[in-house]
């Protein structure tokens, strides 16, 4: 998705007064792991294992690595290395992302008129860069980064928010854009200002739902969308195959409702995560830390990738629901982290 890849470790000390809780479960406790896809969450798993260099996971990949494709035996792998460790306090917050597909052009006409743009090149990384109203009164224009023009000013946001997309030119050529950097400014929620405001309570709030009330109120609707200081840069990704998802913050690509986006401070990227989403299309899923987003903050907070296009959307769009994550950790990390005596 968007994103910067951070070291395979927990930052916190977990388990010191005044911070954060690790309690150890039994996989029996885990509602519905036995009737998961454990294959499934397997290949996803060894898509981004040989990245994870901790002495604790290599000998655990390279197993992984070597094991056939049937499903008790992914399950077998899982609970005989790993232990899960709930961080944290539940109800989890789950939130849905998706690669947007859109309409584009390379240079600008009447109809395609908002801008995305590759990364400046003096902006470095940690440096706070010019905000989002700024970029949008025009103040890169001139300087040749526009990668393409879409049609629509919404969408250009939420392809910000999402952090790839696929953007079909007029002569049916697709380009596929991935995250190169942001501005350096903190997200803010446009959905929690919209609250604010009065104009949706929090449980009409959805990504539907700004996009109707944006091109309902074109002006009032541009200013709202600039309450998000934070700004995307993409670039072009023109070797990453049609059938594959769109690259995660650990650089490769990511897998529909297998991969999720997590706070790396509390959840190693790489490390598998049990989901138990309640709400609307309840799942229980064992699923890949393999993304990051400048949203997602917390132990039990998680983004889940719903896959590509349109439908993809409108699932992830509603998605705002509680329940509980957790980490799968190699069975001697999990053991550390629990206090002594």
């Amino acid at each position: 998705m968007r994103r910067v890849l951070r070291p395979l470790v927990l930052a916190l000390v977990l388990m010191t007064p005044g911070t954060l809780a690790a309690q150890i479960a039994e996989f029996a406790e885990l509602d519905g792991w036995e009737t998961d896809d454990h294959a499934a969450a397997l290949a996803t798993f060894r898509d981004t294992c040989d990245l994870l260099t901790d002495p604790d996971w290599t000998p655990i990949c390279r197993v992984a690595a070597d094991l056939p494709d049937d499903a008790r035996t992914a399950r077998n792998f899982f609970e005989l290395f790993f232990k899960p460790v709930l961080i944290g306090y539940p109800p989890a917050l789950f939130t849905g992302y998706y690669e947007p597909e859109l309409q584009g052009s390379p240079v600008r006409t009447p109809r395609f008129a908002w801008p995305i743009y590759r990364r400046p090149p003096d902006l470095r990384d940690g440096q706070v860069y010019h905000d989002r109203a700024t970029i949008e009164a025009g103040v890169l224009r001139g300087r040749g980064l526009e990668i393409a023009w879409l049609d629509d000013p919404v969408e250009a946001f939420f392809l910000q928010i999402q952090g790839s997309g696929r953007i079909v030119m007029p002569d049916g050529s697709v380009v596929r854009v991935g995250y190169a950097g942001r501005n350096g400014h903190a997200y803010r929620s446009v959905g929690q200002e919209m609250i604010r405001r009065g104009t949706h309570t929090p449980d009409q709030v959805s990504a539907q739902a700004i996009r109707a009330w944006v091109s309902r109120n074109p002006q009032a609707g541009a200013a709202l969308l600039n309450v998000n200081p934070s700004y995307v840069f993409f670039r072009k990704l023109p070797d990453l195959p049609p059938e594959k998802g769109p690259i995660g913050a650990m650089g490769r690509s990511i897998t529909t409702l297998r991969s999720i986006a997590v706070d790396p401070d509390f959840t190693p990227l790489g490390a598998p995560v049990w989901v138990e989403k309640d709400g609307a299309g309840a799942f229980r899923r064992l699923m890949i830390a393999q993304d990051t987003g400048g949203a997602i903050k917390g132990a039990q907070r998680a983004d889940i990738f719903f896959g590509t296009g349109e439908a993809a959307g409108n699932a992830a769009g509603t998605v705002k629901d509680g329940g509980r994550m957790l980490v799968l950790l190699p069975i001697d990390r999990a053991y550390a982290l629990l206090p002594e005596g």
